[in-house]
């Protein structure tokens, strides 16, 4: 049986269709000008018309989001805490939440009702997650500070840090390398991070954008 993967992003849907650890089929699908504005639905139905799924893996990058130590427990503030950092639609959002205990933070996000609908309507055993969540899962930190970039099609998100905790994690969508460049190094400025001690770490579609990383390379010495 086979395990479809979704990767929910500002303006798309990137799925893949695996059976074990090989990968079937994948698709990316983006909104642009020559699409319709609903592209990333009209490619989930589709892709949901298929029976022979065993599970499901559901990634949330979209940028609706707040971030606390594990330990806090008020979950009925979790729409609250978002609007802090995006507008919030209570009626329309699902309020998620994703723990990552190897660094003690837990993510409140939002998810569209209409998609976890479709989604939850397979029945079939479903994990949720936040894109941060599973990008702060996969990092290993050895040095005093540290930037990791996670790059998408218009968009990056950074985790900040510092003797091996999290002191910042953002997410941004933008068109441009440059707003990401600039986003970056702001966000270094407000929290005291030196260009020069600090070691930085790049993933994600890195060909893609190739400007923001040649740009940074004239900022940073430190960078993989």
């Amino acid at each position: 049986m086979k395990k479809l993967s979704l990767l929910f992003t500002k303006d798309g849907l990137q799925w893949h269709i695996s059976k074990g650890k090989t990968v079937l089929e994948e698709a990316f699908h983006f909104v642009t000008e020559e699409t319709s504005p609903h592209l990333g639905e009209e490619k989930l139905d589709d892709v949901l018309k298929f029976d022979d799924y065993k599970e499901i893996e559901v990634i949330s990058a979209l940028n609706h989001f707040s971030l606390t130590p594990d330990t806090f427990a008020e979950h009925e503030l979790g729409y609250k805490l978002i609007s802090y950092n995006a507008p919030v639609d209570e009626a329309n959002e699902e309020l998620m939440l994703s723990v990552n205990k190897k660094f003690a933070v837990q993510f409140y996000y939002t998810f569209p009702k209409h998609f976890y609908q479709k989604i939850k309507a397979k029945k079939l055993p479903t994990k949720f997650n936040f894109s941060g969540e599973k990008f702060l899962n996969a990092l290993t930190v050895k040095n005093h500070k540290e930037i990791h970039i996670n790059l998408y099609h218009h968009q990056v998100e950074f985790f900040a840090f510092e003797n091996k905790k999290v002191v910042l994690y953002n997410n941004l969508d933008a068109d441009s390398e440059v707003d990401f460049l600039y986003f970056i190094m702001f966000s270094l400025s407000k929290i005291n991070f030196g260009t020069a001690e600090t070691h930085f770490h790049i993933y994600g579609e890195t060909h893609e954008n190739e400007t923001f990383i040649s740009e940074l390379r004239k900022f940073v010495k430190n960078i993989k």
